[in-house]
């Protein structure tokens, strides 16, 4: 079933993932990382159970990680061993950004070919990694590989270099596995804010990056 955005109900969970978007933004006290993560897990099994799915073009953007767990402390859930939530620091502008392929004709097929960006600012600096990515839609499911890391320094670039993978061509990334790349699983989607689980099991939320921020 595809995701509906314009529904007016809106599940408690929803509204928790909502406040903590805007508080984030806002700079206004969000709610305690118990809550967020207990949260994300309610959204990760209403998304299961009502088996929603979420074009790639709900995707398309760039968003601001705000909030996201651990893997190895406190309390084993489905299997995952969660460690405390917490909120990113100001200082330390993290963003992930995805777009589509120019020859992807069709958002609508079941896997479209795309583009992933991940960068992080500490300001004079930026680190950024690029590089494919391919949505599964039925899944939910979003497999990547950085292939390029750029190093800018006041807004000057001083390193640009293949990296890892990056050695092979990109074309060859779309016949690999999903079982050997990396992943997000996204449970939910809005216009303000996504949240998935990584192959890590480690649970996230980012929020959309407006051009006035």
């Amino acid at each position: 079933m595809t995701a509906d955005l314009t529904s007016t109900t809106m599940p408690d969970f929803v509204s928790i993932l909502t406040q903590t978007a805007i508080a984030y933004r806002e700079g206004n006290k969000p709610p305690a990382a118990e809550i967020v993560v207990n949260a994300l897990l309610a959204a990760e099994k209403s998304a299961k159970q009502q088996r929603l799915n979420y074009p790639f073009e709900f995707l398309m953007g760039k968003w601001r990680l705000c909030f996201a767990t651990g893997t190895k402390k406190v309390r084993q859930r489905g299997g995952i061993i969660l460690g405390k939530g917490f909120y990113l620091p100001k200082f330390a502008a993290v963003y992930i950004s995805f777009s589509a392929s120019l020859d992807d004709a069709s958002l609508q097929q079941s896997a479209s070919k795309g583009e992933i960006a991940n960068q992080v600012q500490l300001s004079p600096m930026l680190l950024k990694l690029t590089g494919p990515a391919q949505y599964l839609g039925k899944k939910n499911l979003l497999a990547f590989d950085f292939t390029q890391m750029q190093v800018s320094l006041f807004n000057r670039v001083v390193y640009h270099q293949r990296i890892r993978s990056g050695k092979v061509q990109s074309e060859d990334f779309y016949s690999q596995s999903i079982a050997k790349l990396p992943f997000f699983a996204f449970f939910l989607a809005t216009e303000d804010f996504i949240a998935a689980r990584g192959r890590g099991g480690g649970l996230a939320i980012w929020i959309r990056e407006n051009s006035n921020n």
